[in-house]
């Protein structure tokens, strides 16, 4: 088991409202490379931010800090760790735009990146900055085209696509990724006719955030449309997003009382959005479950990760339960 897991971790953005007490928009942003750092050196996969632009449980005029712009500041204020969206809105940006963004920053981070895409949900969002919100099923015919757009735009010479949503014609992409042949593309969502056949089709990774069972349930799913594809179920990544609070009943006690008052929300209300907590021990055992029904990696989400200390601290306590090596 070992050998195969992976942890990487959310950096604070400010949509789950974990930079509201940092007044100073800088001061924001600071905190949010301090932890990107804070990560890598205490021996994290990867860094990973979310695709909004509103605050969540509900829209407040709070700062969030943009996915991919943020991707290009962090590659630059990092040097190892890995870098990753969960996910990228597909409806917020163009397939060849974004294939050209995300060519450049994984030149930018020498060949750090992650691409995670999914068909986007976030209806008042969309809305808000004036995106039309297809139903469901067209916005995952438009991820479909846009895999299909970012593979050609980062492994042909002179791309060239025409769909139905979407057209390039004779589109040059340079420079083309560091990696070989694209950067590895993570697509978010558990939806058993679409999603992931898109993913047995396309993708590298699946990426849920769902309970033990259900989680078991979609990888059987999976399994049986790479069987249908012909795709080799073992080539695909599984991972999961891990929402936690690591400590003794005191300290959890403690972070769900304040991350209710910067949310508004009550403490079951927060409790409930993040149920898998407790010590090293406890969480180590829920991490277990889940790779014991094969998921290989795990995105960890520490609600206070902004206070300082709380990554490495969840690396120093937490890895050494799993066989893994915490940095320094």
């Amino acid at each position: 088991m070992a050998a195969q897991l992976k942890l990487g971790v959310f950096v604070p953005q400010g949509w789950r409202m974990d930079l509201v007490d940092v007044r100073d928009p800088v001061q924001k942003y600071e905190t949010m490379s301090r932890c990107a750092v804070e990560a890598e050196q205490a021996g994290f996969d990867a860094i990973w931010v979310y695709d909004h632009f509103h605050t969540v449980p509900e829209p407040r005029p709070e700062s969030v800090f943009e996915c991919w712009t943020s991707m290009a500041a962090l590659s630059r204020d990092t040097r190892t760790i890995r870098l990753g969206q969960m996910v990228t809105c597909n409806g917020y940006r163009s397939p060849s735009l974004l294939a050209k963004m995300a060519s450049c920053i994984d030149v930018m981070s020498h060949g750090r990146l992650i691409l995670g895409i999914g068909a986007g949900w976030y209806q008042h969002e969309y809305e808000a900055y004036g995106y039309e919100y297809p139903e469901t099923p067209e916005r995952l015919r438009m991820l479909r085209e846009s895999l299909q757009v970012l593979k050609a735009m980062w492994t042909q010479e002179s791309a060239t696509f025409e769909g139905r949503y979407y057209k390039v014609r004779g589109a040059i992409n340079e420079p083309k990724p560091v990696q070989k042949p694209h950067p590895p593309i993570w697509i978010g969502g558990a939806g058993e006719k679409v999603t992931l056949k898109l993913v047995a089709q396309y993708g590298d990774a699946c990426n849920f955030n769902a309970d033990v069972e259900t989680v078991r349930h979609k990888l059987e799913v999976l399994r049986g449309h790479c069987d249908t594809v012909g795709r080799d179920y073992d080539s695909i990544l599984k991972t999961i997003e891990f929402y936690t609070i690591l400590g003794d009943r005191r300290e959890i006690d403690r972070v769900v009382a304040d991350h209710a008052r910067r949310t508004g929300k009550d403490e079951s209300y927060i409790r409930e959005w993040h149920p898998l907590h407790g010590d090293a021990d406890r969480i180590a055992e829920i991490i277990q479950e889940y790779a014991d029904q094969g998921i290989q990696y795990f995105i960890v989400n520490v609600p206070n990760a902004a206070e300082g200390g709380v990554i490495a601290r969840f690396a120093q306590e937490v890895f050494p339960k799993l066989g893994l090596r915490a940095g320094v």
